[in-house]
């Protein structure tokens, strides 16, 4: 009887903790003093990368910025394309923003001085005017700002402006040429061309050999046709030499251009190869006496000497030459044979001793030396 009413008591013991919650914790246990008490979570958290710039746009150039303006009628005003068609007669006026710029455009307006162009320097602004524009002036027109330390300038290579403009003129395919027969010299190690250049964008241009006559192929290869150059031989060769002219072909017309002679070239480029002679190393009192020095080279190249000589110091009168000319030396090899002579008369004493001579190119310069002495 006690067993079953013990067993009752611990029951109702069990369900009054249900209806109260009172449950006792499971595996809990005193917080011990400093232990964290903020719950953990699972929740994942995507780290952050710093970021890092891009090693190769540091490192990348300044973007140029174009700073020309070309000014049309009636105050408008736009950025000019890389070509651009104009009628002749008209006036060009370009701008470019700074207040430094300098300008590039037909060699031709400087070699002539030509009073139709003007460039102008402004607060804010360069300004380059063309009045009366002729097909002649089709070419290409830049400028670029400059960077001044002092009075040490360097060009802008960010602030710069372009455009090659064709001014089309009736009658004029070609971009007129100053002589009727122009010479160009092909050498292996450079490029060549024949500038047959055009005034209007779409003229259809071919090369033809005038004999025996035919057209020339422009394959790509050896020749390309650069509308703002002409026919660009590649790698000259000495069978591409003999004479030459261009044609075009435009709205129903064509027209023929000047004669190209093409002269192949068989010196090497360098500096001058000299040679220097006596008219005699033995001479006499009160003889004459010439000392030839001679340069074979380029065509296209010209060649400066200069004179070291004995009676120098003394002011020794003496007669100097310069003179040039072409020599063709077979299957179309060109060379230019430069020469200066010096000549002395009545000799004396103090003519006795070394002749230098120098010549100098492009390239550099070679000096030879001969002595005269008395017999």
């Amino acid at each position: 009887m006690n067993v079953w009413l013990l067993l009752g008591l611990l029951l109702v013991h069990e369900a009054l903790e249900d209806v109260t919650g009172q449950h006792p914790p499971k595996n809990k246990h005193p917080k011990e003093p400093g232990e964290n008490r903020i719950k953990p979570t699972n929740k994942k958290v995507k780290p952050k990368i710093p970021k890092i710039k891009d090693r190769d746009a540091a490192d990348a150039p300044p973007k140029t910025q174009s700073i020309m303006i070309h000014m049309m009628d009636k105050g408008r005003f736009q950025k000019p394309a890389a070509t651009l068609s104009l009628p002749a007669g008209q006036t060009l006026e370009l701008r470019c923003k700074g207040n430094k710029i300098e300008w590039s455009y037909p060699a031709y307006l400087d070699t002539f001085k030509d009073s139709r162009l003007s460039v102008k320097q402004h607060e804010r602004y360069g300004q380059l005017t063309l009045v009366n524009s002729t097909a002649a002036d089709t070419g290409e027109f830049s400028c670029w700002g400059q960077l001044c330390h002092g009075y040490i300038c360097r060009k802008d290579e960010t602030k710069t402006g372009s455009t090659y403009i064709f001014f089309t003129e009736k009658g004029e395919l070609f971009v007129p040429s100053p002589s009727y027969f122009d010479v160009v010299y092909l050498n292996p190690d450079r490029q060549a061309v024949v500038p047959c250049r055009v005034t209007v964008l779409s003229a259809k241009v071919t090369l033809h050999r005038e004999f025996p006559a035919k057209e020339i192929p422009v394959n790509g290869t050896d020749i390309v046709y650069d509308v703002k150059r002409g026919f660009v031989y590649l790698q000259p060769r000495s069978d591409h030499q003999g004479v030459l002219y261009c044609k075009a072909e435009a709205g129903g017309k064509s027209q023929i251009s000047v004669k190209y002679q093409l002269l192949y070239v068989e010196v090497p480029r360098g500096p001058p190869s000299t040679t220097i002679l006596a008219s005699s190393n033995k001479v006499r009192s009160g003889d004459d006496l010439s000392v030839l020095c001679t340069v074979l080279g380029e065509p296209d190249v010209e060649v400066e000497f200069r004179w070291i000589y004995p009676g120098q110091k003394d002011e020794r009168p003496v007669t100097i030459q310069d003179t040039w000319r072409l020599i063709h030396r077979g299957l179309g090899h060109t060379t230019r044979i430069s020469q200066s002579v010096m000549t002395i008369e009545d000799l004396e004493t103090t003519d006795v001793g070394y002749y230098i001579c120098t010549a100098q190119n492009l390239q550099g310069e070679t000096t030879v030396a001969t002595t005269v002495e008395f017999s």
